[in-house]
């Protein structure tokens, strides 16, 4: 990891965010790793500590075929001098590394892997001290599906900076929670946090609230283009604008949508006129390479890199 964990600010200049009357950032969290990026270093970073106070050897944790956390943890423990296992869900997978970008990768900094059927995957995610019986015994530091959890939370909560009062609005992906609970618990209790979620989740709100007790957020949920790692042409089409207008480049699972939906918020009025609104650029880019090989399979237009 970097000496520094300070990221910085990217004022963004469109036409249309300055005849809004407002003032658009975003906060460059892409940058301080090149594969343990944006909320996956933040969220890995007391956790790799506490492996350390445990005198672990060895992370183990979950994730799906093309999961960020996965290829992160693979990379952290590469550089903290720890061996890695992942839990990786879908049995189907276990032939299919040397095609998958983000397993193959993980592969290569030393990531061992053990492949479960999707139900044994939900039950080990449930209770993940089960999933100790399914590899080497003893020394195992266990860090949860998406690496969510209290020590994570406390990571993403140092994320801001001095100059970042100013912003009237935070705006964040959501996945599974951690990441928006750690960025409302950093917030200043009068900035509003807006959490554009990547896939409709009735109790999202409550996920957040199992590791913060300060309230002054929402979940957006009108951007989700059909859930998870799900896409569409006009998705694509606006990052890859977004990204020639900017040069900042988004993933298609977290950081797409929240600019999609907060330009369009944006548009609409959402925002006070002389508002500032700082986005959270989480990372994740690294799942780019997966997904243009599954666009370019069906025939649909690629994400620019």
């Amino acid at each position: 990891m970097p000496l520094t964990e300070t990221s910085r600010n990217q004022l963004i200049r469109l036409p249309m965010v300055k005849s809004a009357g407002v003032e658009l950032w975003v906060k460059r969290e892409d940058e301080l790793h090149p594969l343990i990026s944006g909320n996956k270093f933040r969220k890995l970073k007391y956790n790799i500590e506490e492996a350390r106070e445990q005198r672990a050897h060895t992370l183990l944790t979950f994730g799906g075929a093309f999961s960020n956390h996965i290829l992160a943890t693979a990379a952290a423990a590469a550089e903290h001098g720890f061996k890695s296992i992942g839990i990786i869900r879908g049995e189907e997978l276990a032939n299919s590394i040397p095609t998958n970008p983000t397993l193959s990768k993980a592969q290569k900094l030393g990531m061992k892997f053990v492949f479960v059927s999707r139900d044994r995957y939900r039950e080990l995610t449930a209770d993940p001290e089960k999933a100790r019986s399914l590899s080497e015994k003893g020394g195992q530091y266990l860090i949860p599906e998406g690496g969510s959890n209290s020590l994570a939370v406390k990571g993403v909560s140092e994320l801001f900076i001095d100059e970042d009062i100013r912003a009237d609005y935070i705006c964040s992906p959501v996945g599974t929670g951690a990441t928006l609970a750690g960025i409302v618990e950093g917030a200043h209790p009068t900035q509003k946090v807006r959490g554009y979620a990547s896939l409709s989740h009735e109790r999202l709100s409550d996920e957040v609230k199992r590791y913060t007790a300060k309230d002054h957020f929402e979940i957006i949920n009108h951007y989700t283009f059909g859930g998870y790692a799900k896409t569409t042409p006009e998705l694509i089409s606006r990052m890859n604008w977004f990204y020639k207008q900017t040069k900042i480049l988004l993933d298609p699972v977290y950081t797409g949508k929240m600019i999609f939906g907060l330009l369009e918020d944006i548009k609409r009025g959402a925002f006070e006129k002389g508002s500032v609104i700082l986005a959270i650029h989480t990372g994740g880019l690294q799942g780019i390479e997966g997904m243009n090989d599954r666009l370019e399979r069906k025939g649909q237009l690629k994400i620019n890199i």
